[in-house]
């Protein structure tokens, strides 16, 4: 049995999906593309460098446009600072006072947390807010002074 380049093409573009669906890498896809054109040409009945060139350029040109695309965008917060993720970025609490360490307890959300100071912030009692969230510590830093409007 005789596979047409057309056929060949189209069933690299198939494995190349099906590689995409089981591990998720996005750039798969604009190779599959890539796969599928030079599949079309094929049937347009262009030589096979040419499907090869059409091909490359496609899929390749693709993947380069989404990369450029993908590392365009500005960056999200990490998950410990990014209000999106955690809704506890950006709560007032009361400070009491401070120890030694840097280290206080807050009394937040009906029970008591540890938290620690941002580094670089007076260790000052008073309103803070917290910044970020590392496990079951809340890093805090001096709140605003006109804060308190804002709630």
């Amino acid at each position: 049995m005789e596979l047409s380049n057309a056929t060949i093409w189209w069933v690299a573009a198939g494995v190349a999906v099906a590689a995409e669906l089981a591990t998720g890498t996005f750039y798969l896809l604009m190779i599959a593309l890539g796969l599928a054109a030079a599949a079309v040409a094929a049937q347009l009945g262009l030589a096979v460098s040419g499907q090869i060139v059409v091909a490359a350029l496609l899929g390749g040109g693709a993947t380069a446009v989404w990369h450029w695309r993908r590392f365009s965008q500005p960056r999200s917060a990490p998950a410990r600072e990014n209000r999106d993720v955690n809704l506890d970025i950006g709560v007032h609490v009361l400070v009491t006072a401070w120890s030694a360490d840097r280290t206080t307890r807050v009394q937040y959300r009906g029970s008591g947390w540890t938290a620690r100071l941002a580094p670089g912030a007076p260790a000052a009692p008073g309103e803070h807010r917290v910044c970020a969230v590392e496990g079951n510590w809340l890093v805090l830093e001096p709140a605003p002074p006109d804060a308190g409007a804002a709630r």
